[in-house]
């Protein structure tokens, strides 16, 4: 199958998005695949043997990070010389228009799927009232895909309950071989609680964003003794954080990957994670399969994950005091500590990248089956 790939943000860049997209790529290409990528221009024109195509963009205003890439005619040519079966479009925005626009113009079975809870993430850049018109422009996008994917119910149920249709899960995956719990070290954790080991030690892992909510993690850090606090990852808030957490004993680390990064978990006492906005919260998954254990917001997709009691434990976002109240349960409790350390890593290992991909590939399977089959007359 020749699959053409649609993606406003890809590598070199770290994200969940990318971290998903790559495995994805990578175990494509590895069941007997083809695979295009279009993406704004990282550098790179080959990964895992897929051919990238970049195109130049520039960053986004309000997310630097991001970088902006407009559609351009060539990507005609690029996808005519790829002859591809399909084409995915990954969080459809500008680029993906492109893809859209394409898919009916060259006659390509479309397939999109959705990562991003963007019309959630604009009341936090003081654009909530926007939310209704996104939704339109989002279910205007998707309801040409032949099925949409995302990657929890939660997510399934609030898409369709705005109009957007033939909606599956993607199932979640997570690299079990690289984070494992054995990776945990004094090293590490001296490194991330800056010399201070003994100390009850505190973990958040992802982009520093406003939309992220972290400076909700500042009350649960202040309630417990001598506890620290390490921030994995960067963003555009990191400066607003660094003020927020200044009397704190906070070490921003910035970004950490491969086996460092699943190190960074193993070694931690819990991962707390406030985010409300998350359509799966890949990073939970990692925590998880390094033996981390979770302290969550209920919300989002993140309940198709952690079990309250059983791999984590879940709070109410809406009551100030969840976090602190679960955050002192897990360290006050060894032994159910222990515990859910063993079962937060036996849910992970349900999960490995060949599996989501498999499933992915089905999907794929699927629309063009149905895409060769004869119309009634």
């Amino acid at each position: 199958m020749r699959i053409a790939l649609f993606t406003e943000t890809f590598l070199p860049k770290v994200d969940g998005i990318v971290t998903r997209l790559s495995h994805t790529v990578d175990h494509l290409q590895r069941l007997g695949n083809q695979v295009l990528v279009i993406s704004p221009d990282g550098g790179l024109t080959e990964y895992k043997g897929a051919k990238i195509y970049g195109i130049p963009g520039f960053p986004l205003p309000l997310y630097p990070e991001l970088k902006l890439a407009l559609p351009r005619p060539s990507m005609r040519q690029v996808l005519e010389t790829f002859q591809p079966d399909l084409i995915h479009l990954v969080n459809p925005a500008v680029l993906g228009l492109g893809g859209l626009y394409y898919a009916k113009s060259l006659d390509v079975p479309l397939v999109a799927s959705y990562h991003t809870h963007l019309p959630k993430y604009l009341e936090h850049y003081g654009l909530g009232m926007l939310e209704g018109v996104l939704w339109e422009l989002l279910k205007a996008v998707h309801n040409q895909a032949q099925i949409n994917l995302c990657t929890s119910t939660a997510m399934q149920e609030a898409l369709m309950s705005h109009g957007i249709e033939r909606v599956a899960v993607w199932q979640k995956g997570v690299d079990t071989e690289l984070f494992q719990p054995h990776l945990g070290s004094a090293a590490m954790r001296s490194h991330l609680t800056q010399g201070h080991p003994e100390s009850p030690l505190l973990l958040y892992v992802g982009r520093l964003s406003a939309e992220k909510e972290i400076d909700r993690i500042k009350p649960v850090l202040q309630s417990i003794p001598n506890a620290r606090l390490a921030l994995v990852g960067d963003g555009p808030y990191r400066l607003e954080l660094e003020k927020h957490f200044a009397d704190t004993p906070t070490h921003f680390v910035g970004y950490m990957t491969g086996e460092l990064l699943a190190s960074a978990f193993a070694s931690a006492d819990a991962f707390i994670f406030p985010s409300r906005t998350e359509t799966l919260g890949l990073v939970l998954l990692e925590a998880m399969a390094a033996g981390c254990p979770v302290i969550a917001a209920n919300a989002g997709g993140i309940p198709d994950i952690v079990s309250d009691g059983v791999n984590g434990y879940l709070f109410d976002p809406q009551d100030e005091g969840g976090a602190i109240a679960a955050t002192h349960r897990l360290l006050d409790r060894a032994d159910e500590r222990k515990t859910l350390r063993h079962n937060a890593r036996a849910e992970a290992e349900r999960w490995g990248w060949s599996a989501a991909t498999r499933q992915l590939q089905g999907f794929y399977q699927a629309v063009l089956e149905e895409r060769s089959l004869p119309t009634a007359a």
